[in-house]
């Protein structure tokens, strides 16, 4: 089944459980989730407001056509 997720943040949120912090992904488009590999970068030029989608491998942004919310 496809879904469409919105996901807002743009950048990996650091945990540091020991001496070597880690970075986990935050923007959904890591291919090694959910360990940041660097996706989120392309996040940078997406517009507040805008829902956009992405390829599989979590490239080649475009904005979404506008859904219609799901029935209750």
């Amino acid at each position: 089944m496809a879904r469409l997720v919105h996901i807002t943040a743009k950048r990996p949120i650091k945990i540091e459980p020991s001496d070597k912090p880690v970075w986990v992904c935050a923007c959904g488009l890591s291919q090694k989730f959910p360990l940041c590999d660097g996706h989120h970068k392309q996040c940078d030029t997406e517009q507040d407001g805008t829902v956009y989608t992405y390829d599989d491998q979590g490239n080649n942004p475009k904005p979404a056509a506008p859904t219609a919310p799901p029935e209750p």
